[in-house]
């Protein structure tokens, strides 16, 4: 392998035991001896087992950041519109990268600063309360409760998202639909068979085609 290769490849094996582990649980002789190589090899491309968590850290933090902010940065989109891309970012997140999001949740705030899962939420939370401002001021609201309706929001798709992860059931177009339905119409407007305007809905999951509303 060349000196790149090797790197990516003890990258992509620390991920791996990082992920079943934890921090604390994985050694440098485990990821050395999963990658076939020598401790020093490790050390030279990382300093250590901090230097090789803290990339694969961030390059997890970024590849959240990336998905959430290209969501809620679509051009064109209505304001549900955006909602169910967040919402689908987020759950494309942790269907797709569902390592990753283990070690952000457990304990990524070992050797990053600004890399746990609850960060990163603060983050988005700070994103969709601009988001809300402009809709909640045209419905009457005080722009001071866009953040509580923006935490509320991130914290519904976080959590039932976390737990989705333990069945996969039902899809995640499923879940975003309802978790949209829940957060756009309220307790007392909800659809029984929610739909999502910007993805299509699995083959066997009933439709509901909701307005196109600003």
């Amino acid at each position: 392998m060349t000196s790149e290769e090797r790197r990516e490849q003890l990258i992509g094996v620390a991920r791996t035991l990082f992920a079943q582990r934890g921090f604390e649980g994985t050694s440098v002789e485990e990821i050395a001896a999963t990658a076939q190589v020598s401790k020093p090899v490790v050390y030279e491309h990382f300093g250590g087992k901090e230097g090789l968590y803290a990339v694969v850290v961030d390059r997890e933090v970024r590849r959240l950041h990336d998905m959430i902010r290209t969501a809620l940065t679509t051009p064109g989109a209505s304001s549900r519109e955006l909602i169910e891309y967040g919402a689908l970012a987020l759950m494309d997140y942790l269907d797709e990268h569902p390592d990753g999001f283990l070690i952000l949740a457990r304990d990524s705030s070992v050797v990053a600063t600004q890399g746990s899962f609850a960060s990163i939420l603060s983050d988005i939370v700070g994103r969709v309360t601009d988001l809300l401002e402009a809709p909640l001021k045209r419905h009457g609201f005080e722009a001071t409760h866009s953040d509580l309706y923006a935490q509320a929001l991130v914290g519904l798709v976080a959590l039932a998202g976390q737990s989705w992860l333990d069945t996969r059931e039902p899809p995640k177009e499923v879940v975003a639909a309802h978790l949209v339905n829940l957060a756009w119409n309220g307790m007392a407007n909800l659809v029984p068979n929610p739909g999502l305007t910007v993805r299509e809905m699995p083959e066997d999951a009933p439709r509901h085609r909701p307005n196109r509303r600003v």
